[in-house]
């Protein structure tokens, strides 16, 4: 799994002694990254930042592995960590909401959803997409291509990619023509355009909920940063990446 370690540093807060691991949907992990690296300009605490495809992610700290924040690109695996106990009660909140888009290898111009994706895919290639049965970006996908009729067609042509951001590289370095990846990760690379953006209601609201885990090891630092995440500067870094607020 990729991991980076960040610090961060908040003169007005208290000084904590333990580190904070996060672990973080793929979509999400450049703008956290940059969120820690602002919060290491004002606070003195170090935290890591674990991105990884929110299905894994979820399976692991069920296992019992060690974070204090997750992030999930998906109610439904928070839904399930927290019936497996894993979730600190009252700690739940969203952070922000995406759009899922249609993209292609190289420079071109956003357009309509095309009527038939398959005819735009050359023989012997694939659309990248993340596991549609696990992954929240596949999901959503697949969802959308139903919604849309052209799931059947397109289903023995995807080449499913363990998170996101692999469906994304997959397209950037031109080993797929097209990819289905959320609007901030196609924004995240200039190898890949935007060809379409697929219905709001073709697939369910794309959010991303955020809360403490049940065995947090630094449950008081886990809090202070999640509310700063909410807060209307962390909110700021997130419009940024091209995240909208879950209330738009």
């Amino acid at each position: 799994m990729l991991r980076f370690l960040l610090s961060f540093w908040l003169c007005a807060a208290p000084a904590w002694a333990s580190d904070l691991t996060v672990f973080v949907a793929a979509s999400m992990g450049d703008v956290l990254g940059e969120a820690a690296d602002v919060w290491e300009d004002q606070t003195g605490q170090h935290v890591t930042i674990a991105p990884a495809g929110s299905s894994v992610l979820a399976r692991q700290i069920a296992a019992g592995a060690p974070t204090d924040i997750f992030v999930s690109a998906s109610p439904d695996w928070m839904d399930w960590l927290d019936g497996q106990g894993m979730v600190a009660p009252d700690t739940r909140l969203d952070l922000a909401a995406n759009a899922l888009v249609l993209i292609g290898h190289g420079s071109g111009e956003a357009g309509e959803m095309p009527a038939d994706i398959s005819a735009l895919l050359p023989d012997d290639t694939r659309l990248a997409m993340a596991l549609v049965d696990a992954v929240p970006a596949g999901i959503y996908g697949k969802a959308a291509l139903t919604h849309l009729g052209q799931w059947d067609a397109l289903a023995p042509r995807v080449a499913q990619t363990d998170n996101v951001r692999s469906a994304l590289a997959l397209v950037a370095l031109g080993e797929a023509p097209l990819g289905i990846v959320y609007a901030t990760d196609a924004a995240s690379d200039d190898r890949v355009h935007v060809v379409a953006q697929f219905p709001e209601d073709s697939h369910p609201p794309i959010t991303y909920p955020a809360a403490i885990t049940a065995d947090a090891p630094n449950t008081e630092a886990a809090q202070a940063f999640l509310e700063w995440l909410a807060s209307a500067e962390g909110q700021a870094l997130f419009a940024r990446y091209g995240f909208v607020p879950v209330s738009e």
